[in-house]
């Protein structure tokens, strides 16, 4: 293993050709290899764009917004470093050029450059290495990968490049560079063409970067003659060439990159010994039980950005998870909110033994939602409401069970009679976007007796949270006594985190979003749970 005082190895992975060639995915699984051999490993993501971070991007260009631990809104890759590695990131774990830039103004403000002239070389490159060799300050982390955002050739990623070059420099055989790359299958010429590849890589040369290992994405095997042709023209070794191919499943990449061996190859260029193989068996049990389910259930994911599955990807993700505990496949539909109403809600939701209402902002789709919500309560189907999603379901039952008609959320309608759902008092004076919600983990206290507490077996938890409303404790009362009670209950402001109906089989509210702390090898509670009541009332359905 590395001398954790000075030999922390650093990684760092680029992509050419396209874009979504995997970037994300294949740091996850080099560093779940690394971590299976024993090496403690974390990633980064470096992010091109100008936004300071993703908070405040549309889903529709960006995906959703990952939340860490310690509040950071950051790109939705982090997502999949916790979920492979079942470690938590934090806010140095993503970095964007508008951070970079902006710390560096910061400093040419407060005098801190001495009157320089400040530069792209040395401030701007010198602030990203910066950021790169802070995660490996004080050897806590044999070794630091770190994904570049974006394509290489592009304008906005070559202050990266650059700081790359020069790190590689620094460092000798501690820094090496993987570059993701693609090698497309012809029909019409029946053979995969390694050219775009050789451009790939004649690019980075350009700039000064000479790529360590190639990883190659391809739909096709790639043979020992077009493996040594890519090593002749890009200057590396024919096993530094690292066939990438495409797969049903993101988990099953580091399986099949252990049998590339390019956890091996990696250590090799770094100068380390393997001091072990690497250990997979808990991930294999979990891929198979993935691979090979019993049966098939049918839940729909109800939200505005339906058109964009990355929007939801953690939700995703985390019901992926759930139906491997059950051997279940999860058979998923994302249905648009604003089809939605209560004459057609039967129909559209006909045939779904559970129902997620999804997270959001803004009142587009909103009553759609609602809508939903109701036919799930009167029909007893199971639901779970995440964030906005909770609060759909307490102004759903505030307008037709407490008969409070008009009842809404100030966020939609600030004039409504009926407050529901309000603006958290500490928000009121707020009128930045980014960076400024309810942020990160916060505790949560359990009820006794509850159906959350028999979900999640302890009584306080930690949950990461992303808003500005809350539940409305001028009506709890008034909730509680009609069958709708709060279950979880934020012990530092008394916030309603868990909302649940007593006599349903299954009906959650949750102001959190569980689905940040899923992971392949620990699945959320919540959606265990949820999955195993929409595999019981699909089972009442068939008999």
């Amino acid at each position: 293993m590395a001398n954790k005082k000075d030999n922390t190895r650093y990684i760092f992975v680029t992509g050419g050709v396209t874009s979504s060639l995997g970037k994300g995915i294949i740091s996850a699984s080099l560093a779940k290899l690394l971590q299976a051999r024993n090496f403690s490993v974390t990633i980064q993501k470096l992010d091109p764009y100008i936004n300071i971070d993703p908070g405040t991007l549309n889903p529709y260009e960006h995906g959703e917004c990952f939340v860490t631990e310690d509040g950071a809104e950051t790109d939705l890759d982090l997502g999949h470093y916790e979920r492979f590695l079942n470690v938590f990131t934090s806010k140095a774990n993503n970095v964007t050029t508008g951070r970079i830039y902006q710390s560096v103004i910061e400093k040419e403000r407060r005098g801190d450059y001495l009157g320089e002239t400040v530069q792209v070389i040395p401030h701007i490159t010198d602030e990203i290495k910066h950021c790169i060799k802070l995660l490996g300050e004080g050897g806590k982390f044999d070794f630091v990968i770190t994904e570049i955002g974006g394509t290489v050739g592009d304008i906005e990623s070559l202050p990266y490049i650059e700081a790359i070059r020069q790190i590689k420099w620094e460092m000798g055989n501690r820094a090496i560079v993987i570059h993701l790359t693609l090698i497309p299958y012809l029909a019409a010429a029946k053979e995969l063409k390694t050219k775009p590849t050789q451009h790939s890589v004649k690019t980075m040369l350009e700039y000064g970067v000479q790529p360590d290992i190639l990883v190659c994405r391809t739909e096709r095997p790639i043979n020992d003659g077009i493996r040594n042709k890519i090593a002749l023209f890009c200057n590396v070794k024919a096993s530094s060439v690292i066939e990438s191919m495409d797969t049903d499943s993101i988990y099953k990449v580091p399986i099949l990159m252990r049998e590339e061996q390019l956890d091996r190859v990696v250590l090799e260029k770094t100068g380390l010994k393997p001091v072990k193989e690497a250990n997979l068996e808990k991930w294999e049990e979990c891929i198979a039980r993935l691979s090979t389910p019993k049966r098939t259930v049918n839940i729909a994911l109800v939200g505005k950005y339906v058109e964009l599955v990355d929007s939801y990807k953690s939700i995703i993700e985390s019901l992926t998870h759930a139906g491997a505990i059950h051997h279940c496949k999860v058979k998923l539909k994302l249905i648009q909110s604003e089809e939605i109403t209560e004459e057609n809600a039967a129909s559209l939701l006909t045939g779904f033994s559970g129902v997620i209402v999804a997270p959001g902002f803004g009142d587009r789709g909103i009553e759609g939602k609602i809508a939903s919500i109701k036919y799930l309560r009167e029909n007893r189907i199971p639901f779970l409401g995440i964030c906005l999603g909770m609060q759909c379901a307490v102004i759903e039952f505030a307008r037709n069970v407490l008969q409070l008609k008009g009842a809404h959320s100030t966020e939609m309608n600030l004039k409504t009679d009926y407050p529901v759902i309000d603006l958290m008092e500490h928000q009121k004076g707020v009128f930045l976007k980014g960076g400024t919600m309810r942020l990160g983990a916060f505790p949560c206290v359990i009820k006794e007796d509850t159906l959350a507490r028999k979900i999640y077996n302890q009584k306080t938890i930690s949950e990461r949270h992303r808003h500005r409303y809350e539940f409305n404790n001028d009506y709890l009362q008034q909730f509680e006594q009609h069958g709708m009670i709060a279950t979880g209950i934020n012990p530092q402001g008394n916030f309603v985190e868990i909302m649940e109906l007593t006599d349903h089989p299954f009906f959650v509210g949750v102001q959190f979003h569980p689905e940040y702390k899923s992971t392949v090898e620990a699945p959320h509670p919540l959606f265990v749970c949820f999955v195993g009541a929409a595999i019981s009332k699909g089972d009442d359905a068939a008999q």
